[in-house]
């Protein structure tokens, strides 16, 4: 076995950039097949597109809201019309609002568990039928280490994230029969466009929290997804891998 992809047709939700982009890419690197989703970055997903593109593999980039079951069936079969077959979905699509649980609205709180959440229960869903049709498949979901350790201001966040991790055991309990596996990789610390915001301060606190002493990269994220992408984690299924450099041991 090898960590080859080639032959292997991926999804990516919120693959236009940070995290989602970077797995994009290094399952391209890989030779796989590519689709991406995204919410309204149109010009960063179409770049993504044109990267996987100039790697020689095939890529879509799919406009879709990631709350809609709907929309998660028809993105499913889009892919399965067009490439014969899904291998691989990697749940990343998600979003945060911050805020101290009194100052919390309900709207803070539902958005952020729909987006995080539903999300992952629609493409895994929607990918199960053409999957058990393939005769097996990988489910990947994107959680955090705040799913498993929790953070003050975040716990819609953390919730969310927790129950990413619930979801994946069950569904890979549900699913193994039919050889088709669902892991999560919890990221720590990733620096991304998105964090590129905080304060120094805030920055060497997180340093100082992670037994590695640095903030991770985007890549590395990625290379952890390319692993349980690939025939090489065949007999893994159920996992939480954190990339986190050690915060949440």
């Amino acid at each position: 076995m090898s960590l080859s992809l080639e032959g292997k047709t991926c999804l990516v939700t919120g693959g236009s950039r940070g995290i989602g982009k970077a797995i994009a890419l290094k399952l391209a690197d890989f030779g796989a097949d590519v689709a991406i989703t995204y919410a309204r970055s149109a010009d960063a997903a179409e770049e993504v597109k044109a990267e996987i593109e100039k790697k020689g593999c095939k890529a879509k980039a799919i406009q879709a809201d990631a709350v809609s079951f709907e929309r998660a069936e028809e993105v499913l079969a889009e892919i399965v019309d067009d490439w014969g077959k899904i291998d691989v979905i990697v749940n990343n699509a998600g979003i945060t609002k911050d805020n101290l649980i009194l100052r919390m609205s309900e709207e803070q709180w539902d958005d952020v568990i729909t987006t995080n959440l539903k999300s992952v229960f629609n493409y895994s869903k929607a990918a199960a039928k053409p999957m058990m049709r393939n005769r097996g498949g990988s489910i990947i979901n994107i959680s955090s280490v705040v799913g498993i350790s929790g953070n003050a201001g975040q716990s819609n966040y953390s919730a969310s994230k927790a129950g990413i991790i619930g979801f994946t055991k069950s569904y890979a309990k549900e699913l193994a029969s039919r050889n088709i596996r669902a892991n999560v990789v919890a990221p720590g610390y990733i620096l991304t466009d998105m964090t590129d915001e905080l304060n120094e301060k805030v920055l060497e606190g997180i340093k100082a929290e992670t037994p590695l002493g640095r903030a991770g990269e985007a890549d590395e994220v990625a290379d952890a997804v390319v692993f349980l992408s690939s025939d090489m984690s065949s007999y893994i299924t159920g996992e939480v891998l954190r990339v986190d450099g050690g915060m949440a041991m």
